[in-house]
């Protein structure tokens, strides 16, 4: 097995070795040209582990530039002495330990201790360096996940020798095998901004995925789309995949792998990742330019933010722009051969596309609905073509929205010799596709394939259960989501009436850069007493990618995300706030739009439909745990008196969600 580290060692020979030796090690499996900041700060890193370690001979491992494919980064320095395991980032130069640079420490242990096989059960010590800093005192303590990986701790060079051994006496163990221990495999669950910005810098989506049934379930899939765009293209047949998943199973990976891997500009093989989602769009596109200039900047070569833009919206468009550009010349095909399309489900049905087209465009009595025309764009292809549908259940959010049945009808309609390739999961009710898919009987070149559906979520790395309670919650199973709650034991869920205490949780329990913020239903209108406004714009690039010093981010606690902004994106930790929209009653839910100075009962089961998905999105964004705030109301104020509110918090108190005063 390669070393996942530029160098690895023991102890002892780690010491026998000069500093050239060393750094010729490092030099040499560095792949790219090492400029001499990078050298002078990893001779200086060598110096001062050479001399720490010579207290500890015999005694362990030491392992310069580890690689976290999930992060794109690489841990500076592990260290194995006895039963501990020392994560350490250097900041050579510098006078102080900042706190962006105590969270990438804390970040390299979690990923650590969450994904890496080996150190799940071992105790983990960050430690960060600065080496001109002042001494300053620490101690050695664990969060309140209690996982026995510590709270970072800030050293010098001089203290380090002291730093090893105090923590060496603070925590027991069994003694840690180095070499065992760098054979551990990586399981990452990467959210879906670190998997593009992974899959972007050419790592694998096994790389990027648990080996377990998520990642199998992950790469069985992509196997089975591109074996579908080989045969297409190597036939000239044209062909249609449609791909169902749980929420947070990995659609949207799936689609950003076969996108990026069926790209080969020599032999004019072009494949683009489409969604009608902007705030993904917008977020995904920004996040992988950031990266690549990062990655870039690192290795010396010197780019510009605006150039990468440019050639990451090549890779990822908004499918009404690419819609936009077909409509100019409509005998044209796209330059891709290979359209994935996310969130296939959203498409625009014959109305809303027609209303569109009449307003927007000019264009009077349009005939196509979203899904007929965007397969009728990749139709114009002489040769061949596959269309990739991504399909999240029971996730329509909008007016005009038309479901997977359109495209199925559209395929009935217009594209007989099309060969369809479909997962059988697409019976299932939140699918809403039944009676399209007896269309399907009598028709040629249909295969149902099991390998087209996510079984696994991806997102509640720590319970894979958190989907199939939210869907007993919001489908009013009160038994089997009592049932199902039992499950997700490693994934914390508090019901609270309390928003400061709901923030208190989300902060204590969220470590290193961990995302945490506030989502709400768009229609959760009579929040703002609490300081929280649906009506005020939210910026999905500052939300989900600010740092904690960006008073625009989630972190901030103060602008929060509807259903629109998040869907397809995620949180490590969510606080869901629940507003009288949607209120339990013995006779099912009760929906709710807020106008002038009123609730008004939504009527049309369609729209009912919509708010449902809307809470179904938002208890489903959490990948690590999740805070539910139903507020107590206030009976001075008939638009929040308290029985709107009462029987949603009994309704979830009675399934057994602990309660968090």
């Amino acid at each position: 097995m390669p070393s996942r580290a530029y160098y690895d060692d023991s102890i002892d020979d780690f010491l026998a070795r000069s500093k050239e030796e060393v750094l010729g090690h490092l030099a040499g499996a560095c792949p790219y040209s090492v400029e001499a900041p990078q050298r002078d700060a990893w001779v200086e890193e060598i110096a001062i582990l050479q001399s720490a370690m010579a207290s500890f001979r015999g005694q362990g491992h030491i392992l310069f530039e580890f690689s976290i494919p999930r992060l794109g980064k690489r841990i500076d320095v592990v260290v194995v002495i006895q039963h501990v395991l020392f994560v350490i980032e250097f900041k050579v130069g510098e006078t102080r330990f900042s706190a962006s640079a105590t969270d990438q420490v804390w970040d390299y242990g979690l990923d650590l201790k969450n994904f890496h096989e080996t150190s799940h059960d071992v105790a983990v010590v960050p430690i960060l360096i600065a080496t001109q800093a002042q001494p300053t005192k620490y101690e050695f303590k664990t969060s309140v996940q209690d996982d026995n990986l510590l709270v970072p701790i800030h050293v010098t060079p001089n203290g380090l020798v002291e730093a090893f051994r105090s923590a060496l006496a603070f925590l027991k163990g069994p003694e840690i095998d180095g070499n065992k221990w760098e054979e551990g495999r990586y399981h990452p669950t990467p959210t879906i901004v670190e998997a593009a910005m992974a899959l972007y810098a050419k790592h694998s989506v096994e790389e990027i995925s648990r080996s377990g049934a998520e990642g199998e379930n992950l790469s069985r899939t992509s196997k089975a789309i591109s074996n579908v765009i080989e045969s297409s293209r190597a036939g000239s047949k044209k062909s249609i995949c449609l791909i169902t998943g749980v929420p947070g199973a990995g659609k949207t990976l799936v689609g950003l792998d076969i996108a990026n891997k069926h790209i080969d500009r020599n032999s004019d093989l072009y494949s683009v990742f489409l969604s009608g989602n902007d705030p993904l769009v917008a977020v995904l596109r920004e996040a992988l330019a950031r990266d690549k200039v990062r990655r870039e900047r690192e290795a010396g070569n010197r780019i510009t933010k605006g150039a990468t833009l440019g050639e990451v919206k090549l890779f990822i468009q908004n499918v009404h722009h690419f819609r936009d550009d077909c409509l100019r010349d409509e005998t044209k095909p796209p330059i891709e051969h290979v359209a994935l399309f996310d969130e296939a489900q959203r498409a625009w049905n014959l109305a809303q596309t027609a209303n569109f087209m009449r307003r927007k465009k000019g264009i009077a009595d349009f005939p196509y609905s979203e899904p007929e025309f965007l397969i009728s764009c990749l139709n114009r292809h002489q040769d061949w073509a596959v269309v990739v549908c991504l399909v999240g259940g029971g996730q329509e959010i909008n007016i005009g929205e038309a479901g997977i049945s359109e495209w199925i009808e559209a395929l009935q309609r217009r594209f007989p010799d099309w060969h369809i390739h479909i997962s059988p999961h697409l019976h299932d009710s939140e699918y809403g596709a039944g009676a399209m898919l007896k269309m399907l009987e009598d028709r040629p070149n249909v295969t149902w394939n099991k390998d087209l559906h996510l079984s696994v979520s991806m997102r509640s790395f720590r319970a894979r259960h958190v989907s199939a309670l939210v869907k007993a919650i919001l489908d009013v199973e009160e038994k089997e989501a009592a049932r199902v709650l039992k499950e997700v034991s490693n994934f914390p869920i508090v019901l609270t009436r309390d928003l400061q205490a709901a923030k208190s949780w989300l902060k204590q329990r969220a470590r290193g850069t961990e995302r945490y913020g506030i989502v709400v239903s768009s229609e959760a209108q009579r929040l703002r007493p609490y300081a929280i406004d649906v009506r005020a714009k939210t910026d999905p690039v500052h939300w989900f990618l600010g740092d904690k010093s960006d008073v625009r981010s989630s972190y901030y606690l103060e602008d929060v995300a509807t259903e629109f902004q998040v869907q397809g994106l995620e949180l490590d930790w969510a606080c869901v706030v629940w507003d009288a929209d949607f209120q339990y009653s013995i006779d099912g839910w009760k929906h709710r739009s807020f106008s002038g100075s009123k609730w008004k009962n939504i009527k049309a089961a369609t729209n009912q439909a919509f708010l449902k998905n809307a809470y179904r999105v938002l208890l489903t964004r959490a990948r690590q745990g999740m805070a539910i705030v139903v507020p107590k109301g206030d009976d001075e104020d008939p638009t929040r008196a308290r029985h709107l509110y009462d029987p949603t918090y009994a309704y979830l108190a009675r399934i057994g969600i602990p309660i968090l005063r």
